[in-house]
């Protein structure tokens, strides 16, 4: 049976590049923290397992948690929306305890 939807390859880093050429990256700071990201195209989490890392990935969407550590994203396309919000609902940039967003267009593959 076909799928829907192919699986891309994470091993071949030159047609991830190629196809998601852009990398957002999530830096908790210590407190349990929820966020979501958006984007205008495709959105592939680096990580074997999204689910064992708490994150929902929904074509373009990704909904997740994060403490500490750090969870990366390639995507392609322009970001659409960030929202981080604090374990007592404070959302950014009112709490100083939200995970720390970095969005780098046309980054080499990590």
């Amino acid at each position: 049976m076909a799928r829907d939807t192919p699986i891309r390859n994470r091993t071949d880093s030159a047609a991830n590049d190629a196809q998601l050429p852009n990398l957002v990256t999530i830096v908790g700071r210590g407190v349990p923290s929820n966020y979501e990201i958006a984007v205008d195209g495709d959105l592939e989490m680096l990580a074997d397992d999204p689910m064992a890392e708490g994150t929902v990935l929904s074509g373009s969407v990704a909904e997740g948690a994060i403490d500490v550590g750090v969870q990366r994203f390639r995507f392609s396309g322009e970001m659409a929306n960030v929202r981080l919000i604090d374990w007592n609902g404070n959302e950014a940039p009112d709490s100083p305890s939200v995970p720390t967003v970095h969005v780098e267009y046309g980054a080499a593959n990590r």
